[in-house]
């Protein structure tokens, strides 16, 4: 079948939707017991095992019979900006409600379970058939919100049933998702339970199309809306304009000892009048202490800047969380993490400021960065050299400088507005 242009393979029809459920069940069972034995041995897993644990006391002890939830569920840390637009204008618009916020990811529910955003936050129970049941008995949710690529078949099967509103916003499919192959029969149907799907481009669009599911629309990035909200907002930080000093700053957030690798050399052996922000995303004091000792430059940390003159300092190493995106207000040229190793951060953040931004080369799948690699505003390296070419030549021209940065904010501008669509719909639900 050919949706746009694009192929897409002949749905294949699961012979016995339930004989598929139960074996899903099992998998997911079995999944839930193996990660009981790696919680043994691995701090991230023990929190993913322990914190489900809590959740349904938790519920109960926070939720009233005649209390009316909304409920959104994001997979982490970043899900949870993207549907933070939303989560802020459903306080504003439905005072009465609650709003409830679950994390599957640990790195999520640890940096925001104590947001002011939510009314509560907690973890998602595993998706199995009698979890769903205890948690959705207790919710009993008036509106459902799944962020970008969280879909749950056990859940949504149940909400579905139970003829509870449930959209899905931000999402972003690509072919080579189990959705559009010809043994994703079961993944298709998991789609199917949303009432509506709200997608970030044209093409997820048509790979919908191609498999029967036309309740879409194009939005865009609800993210968009969360970085202009940047903007609008006292990014004021005493310590940075002492360090800056009126002096060029490259800043560096969530970078990874592949970035570092990359940043350090160039640190160290820079003449240029050139100041330095570096946010790692390892704040763990060994990490810390590895990265202060590789500068030769005249550094100082977060954590004991207040003792200190930071105008006196070349290099400000970062060690705490919550500052970076008022730091990247100060930065003249942007350094973003992850290009090297994991998966890239957020360019956004620098992006929305008018800033040059500088990346790995592994962005491919991040729509913002392929985007803005494509118009000239994020700029990508490779190795130490290129790095420093670069940096060189933003520092050195101006005019060059100038229009980069202004490339990225044109982008961000010209894209945001994802939440007011949204926004529009859900008054037709609730």
């Amino acid at each position: 079948m050919a949706a746009n242009g694009i192929y897409v393979k002949k749905r294949i029809l699961a012979p016995n939707e339930d004989s598929v459920f139960a074996i899903y069940n099992f998998a997911v069972q079995l999944s839930a017991l193996f990660l009981e034995l790696i919680a043994l041995f691995h701090p991230k897993i023990k929190l993913f095992v322990r914190g489900r644990k809590g959740v349904l006391p938790y519920l109960i002890k926070n939720i009233a019979k005649e209390d009316r939830i909304i409920w959104i569920h994001t997979a982490s840390l970043g899900e949870f900006e993207q549907g933070l637009p939303i989560i802020e204008n459903l306080k504003k618009d439905y005072p009465t409600y609650k709003i409830l916020v679950t994390f599957f990811s640990p790195s999520g529910y640890e940096v925001k379970k104590n947001t002011t955003a939510a009314d509560m936050v907690t973890y998602l129970p595993m998706d199995t058939s009698k979890n769903v049941k205890k948690f959705l008995d207790i919710v009993d949710p008036k509106l459902v919100i799944f962020v970008k690529y969280e879909i749950w078949p056990n859940y949504l099967r149940a909400l579905n049933k139970h003829k509870i509103p449930t959209i899905l916003i931000s999402a972003l499919f690509k072919d080579d998702q189990i959705y559009f192959k010809s043994l994703g029969g079961f993944m298709r149907s998991a789609l199917r339970n949303f009432t509506h799907i709200f997608v970030q481009d044209n093409k997820s669009i048509a790979l919908l199309e191609g498999i029967g599911i036309r309740n879409t629309d194009i939005s865009g990035d609800t993210r968009f809306d969360r970085v202009v909200e940047i903007l609008q907002r006292d990014n004021h930080l005493k310590f940075m304009q002492a360090f800056k000093n009126d002096t060029q700053t490259v800043v560096a957030g969530s970078t990874w000892p592949e970035d570092e690798a990359i940043l350090v050399p160039y640190i160290n052996s820079v003449t240029s009048p050139l100041k330095f922000v570096l946010a790692p995303h390892n704040i763990k004091l060994e990490h810390i202490n590895k990265l202060r000792a590789s500068i030769q430059k005249k550094t100082v940390l977060f954590s004991e800047i207040e003792s200190k003159n930071p105008a006196d300092y070349e290099v400000l190493i970062v060690d705490t969380i919550g500052l970076l995106t008022k730091i990247y207000s100060y930065a003249d040229i942007s350094y973003v993490g992850g290009g090297f190793a994991t998966g890239l951060h957020n360019t956004l953040e620098p992006a929305v400021y008018g800033v040059p931004v500088i990346i790995g080369p592994n962005y491919k799948g991040f729509k913002e960065a392929e985007d803005l690699v494509n118009k000239g505003g994020i700029l990508v390296v490779k190795s130490k050299m290129e790095f420093e070419t670069i940096i060189n030549k933003l520092s050195g021209d101006l005019k060059y400088l100038s229009k980069t940065g202004t490339i990225n904010s044109t982008y961000v501008s010209e894209n945001k507005g994802a939440s007011i669509q949204i926004m529009t719909y859900i008054r037709t639900l609730i």
